[in-house]
């Protein structure tokens, strides 16, 4: 049908946007259909843009503007302090944390960036709007969805209350955790939930910072067993946000200002405090039982909910977005079957159980775990305490703070759709570059600006010695069967891939490496998804 949308997106938070500048990056039209007219500044909810998906966001145009834009720069701090309130005494503290330190390194194209989700969702809606491949429809609810074998229908009402009926070749369930594309799919969310209230509070408290012992941080854990949690900054003007662990919406609700007074160590009520906004929440260790059915499939929260601790949730969804989006745009350009669609839970199902794994043991010792009574003590009882719970917070918080593993050695090894190779043990803090089939292709920088990333097509890419034999015969037959393919003559290949060729998939993970290829014809099958 030549009315069909080729791909309709439910959910227009950070990871239906994401999905929507991916497809239009392989020249996919799309419409992102989201029930909020605006985008709600109040709740930040995530604030750790991991350094993967500042990657990602590079491709895309728009690492620069975020960063231009976040109101914590990447430079300001990677320090993350544990004290025993926020104006008391400093336990111990971190550095380093959530990649922040990475700036034109040569491990990443991008480091991480603190800035909290509206501000990212509100640039990748400015994009998503702007692009003349995407359709952005706010104010809009999806109310049912059916398919049949040649797309999908969807009814949308709109805020007048008129209902409309779109229909797609596909559509992807962006659309949370209560997500009304997989109830109607029928699929579960096989899991547990933590038994353990939270409550979130963003609060202005101008001339707070300038009070503050322990120098800048993006995070302060506040160890104080009567009032456990903790807390940072959103800008440096005086907006901030804390949690109290263990407290529930009742509580939260009652003394929103005292909690707030409890963990800034605030006795004496001299701080002024303006609370904005306040939201309570559990940690949810879930995920969906299949991520596709038919031509419908789900990603970010619809697909896995795990715990904050780490801040890998919106990130796990950007990740979602990338391999679905390249995928759906390979099947819509008939270059490759829908059965590579079938590719996209084998490898990102994986992740995710990983990821709410990794989640949930950071939140196994949370503050009310580490705190101590003789912290709030006299000197000589800190003193004699401190040494011990320092130990008992870097043994078992470091890994939630360095976690360059997870982020970046992410592995698709054993995928139906990379050529065999070794399978790495995953090492969550440590990150080892490799090349082997199912990595992440290993970074350089070409240019004190330009990345080896900058220089990869959006399609697949061809990288190395393109002097070889091999490499003629790989870029001919996937200009046979009409694959996208970029071919990049890399002189450092043989030292930095341990092979003089590698064919690197649109989303920056590698498919093949090696030096000869005799039949590239039975590669480029499997490689797009062919199973027959």
């Amino acid at each position: 049908m030549n009315d069909q949308i080729p791909v309709l997106i439910i959910g227009g938070g950070p990871v239906g946007l994401a999905t929507a500048l991916e497809l239009a990056s392989h020249g996919v039209a799309s419409t992102v259909v989201e029930s909020r007219p605006e985008v709600s500044w109040a709740r930040p909810r995530a604030k750790t843009t991991s350094a993967r998906t500042m990657e990602h966001l590079r491709r895309w145009g728009l690492a620069g503007v975020l960063r231009e834009r976040a109101p914590l720069p990447q430079s300001w701090s990677d320090q993350v302090v544990f004290c025993t309130t926020l104006l008391h005494r400093e336990v111990t503290r971190f550095d380093r944390a959530f990649a922040l330190d990475l700036r034109h390194d040569e491990l990443v194209a991008e480091g991480g960036q603190q800035v909290p989700q509206p501000l990212v969702e509100s640039v990748l809606r400015e994009r998503v709007a702007a692009l003349p491949a995407s359709t952005l429809v706010t104010g809009a609810t999806v109310t049912a969805l059916a398919q049949d074998a040649d797309g999908v229908s969807v009814e949308v009402r709109a805020q007048d209350g008129t209902v409309s009926t779109l229909r797609a070749r596909y559509a992807v369930g962006c659309d949370g955790a209560r997500s009304v594309v997989r109830h109607t799919l029928g699929i579960g969310l096989d899991g547990d939930d933590d038994s353990r209230p939270n409550y979130n509070i963003v609060f202005r408290a101008p001339g707070l910072a300038a009070r503050v012992p322990h120098g800048d941080a993006v995070q302060y854990w506040v160890l104080n067993p009567e009032q456990p949690g903790l807390l940072g900054r959103l800008d440096l003007d005086g907006t901030w946000w804390c949690i109290g662990i263990g407290v529930d919406a009742t509580a939260g609700a009652a003394d929103p200002v005292g909690l707030v007074r409890n963990l800034i160590g605030d006795e004496a009520g001299e701080i002024a405090v303006e609370v904005v906004a306040a939201d309570p929440w559990y940690s949810r260790m879930r995920l969906a039982g299949a991520y596709r059915a038919g031509r419908v499939l789900l990603a970010g929260d619809a697909a896995h909910l795990n715990p904050p601790w780490g801040g890998h949730g919106f990130n796990t969804g950007v990740g979602d977005a990338v391999n679905l989006g390249w995928k759906l745009a390979a099947v819509l350009q008939g270059w490759a079957p829908d059965t590579l669609l079938d590719s996209y839970e084998h490898e990102r199902r994986a992740v995710a159980a990983g990821t709410i794994e990794a989640a949930t043991r950071n939140m196994s010792t949370l503050t009310p775990e580490l705190g101590d009574p003789r912290l709030l003590g006299t000197d000589e009882e800190f003193a004699q305490v401190r040494p011990l719970i320092a130990e008992a917070v870097r043994r078992s918080k470091d890994s939630e703070f360095h976690s360059l593993g997870l982020v970046l050695g992410t592995s698709y090894a054993g995928s139906p759709i990379v050529d065999a190779g070794p399978v790495r043990e995953p090492d969550e803090a440590a990150y080892t570059p490799s090349a082997a089939p199912g990595e992440r292709l290993p970074h350089t920088w070409l240019s004190p600006t330009e990345s080896l990333y900058d220089r990869l097509g959006p399609g697949f890419s061809l990288v190395g010695d393109l002097t070889l034999p091999a490499a003629a015969r790989i870029a001919d037959e996937a200009r046979r069967l009409g694959i996208p393919l970029t071919v990049l003559a890399f002189a450092r290949a043989a030292d930095l891939f341990e092979a003089p060729l590698v064919i690197v998939r649109p989303d920056q993970h590698v498919a093949w490496r090696g030096s000869d290829l005799e039949r590239p014809g039975e590669l480029w099958r499997r490689l797009t998804g062919h199973t027959g």
